[in-house]
């Protein structure tokens, strides 16, 4: 496998305005070049819970995802709200430039603020086979249950998206870090930013860590960037061949 640049937008995400917010994202990275571009939780509306307000019924988020991505000749890959089935998920969508996409929907939702009583979780890990990179798709609060993320030698990055608040964030700088290092993994973190309709704030907080731990982006204009390196990753962990030791289990 080559090497990955992933680019991912520090987004202030327009309250409950999706065309608002597509046509942002669109000017913010019209200059940009990268493999993958990064979006944000809920890019589209913002993190809110009365989900029958907010959530796509005729797949407008997923749509303008694929017309992006082809536009752009670049993946594109961030969550939005969606009803289906008379159920309302948040769903984290990866479009590749083809059309072809992938989606993984929030099995931990966050029930501090009662995503669980508006959202149906869901079940099953999602990787995603991208230019020879096998990457795990997971969702904000997925990231303090690393049961459901542990490394099954099955894949070689995760991605985190997320609307992660000023008050905990460094429980999010911590977690992602600690993801990357048990799973000898690279470990992309992107987080929202601004204030939301709910008057909270996000920070500048989105990060690339390594598999030893390493911090290996960097952020200039609200673009955050990185490289998934594949020949730093095998050699590190040809030397450290620590997943060979890890304990087998099954998740219900």
């Amino acid at each position: 496998m080559k090497n990955l640049k992933i680019s991912g937008l520090n987004l202030d995400i327009i309250w409950k305005d999706k065309e608002s917010n597509f046509k942002k994202i669109s000017e913010l990275l019209s200059h940009e070049t990268s493999d993958l571009f990064v979006l944000p939780e809920m890019f589209s509306t913002g993190f809110y819970m009365k989900a029958e307000e907010t959530a796509d019924r005729n797949q407008e988020t997923l749509n303008w995802m694929k017309i992006f991505a082809k536009t752009t000749n670049t993946a594109v890959c961030g969550s939005a709200a969606v009803y289906e089935n008379e159920n309302f998920y948040n769903r984290f969508y990866f479009v590749e430039p083809n059309g072809n996409h992938h989606q993984y929907d929030k099995r931990h939702l966050f029930s501090f603020s009662g995503e669980d009583k508006n959202y149906t979780s869901g079940k099953d890990r999602v990787i995603v086979n991208y230019k020879g990179w096998r990457i795990l798709l997971q969702v904000c609060y997925d990231l303090r249950f690393p049961v459901f993320s542990r490394n099954n030698d099955d894949y070689d990055a995760v991605i985190y998206v997320a609307n992660w608040p000023e008050t905990r964030i460094d429980a999010w700088k911590t977690l992602l870090k600690a993801r990357a290092i048990e799973n000898l993994a690279y470990v992309f973190g992107l987080n929202r930013i601004g204030t939301d309709g709910n008057n909270l704030h996000y920070p500048e907080s989105s990060y690339c860590y390594a598999a030893d731990g390493s911090l290996v982006s960097n952020t200039e204009n609200n673009i955050v960037s990185a490289e998934f390196n594949a020949e730093k990753l095998l050699k590190f962990r040809e030397k450290f061949r620590f997943l060979n030791d890890r304990d087998s289990f099954e998740i219900l």
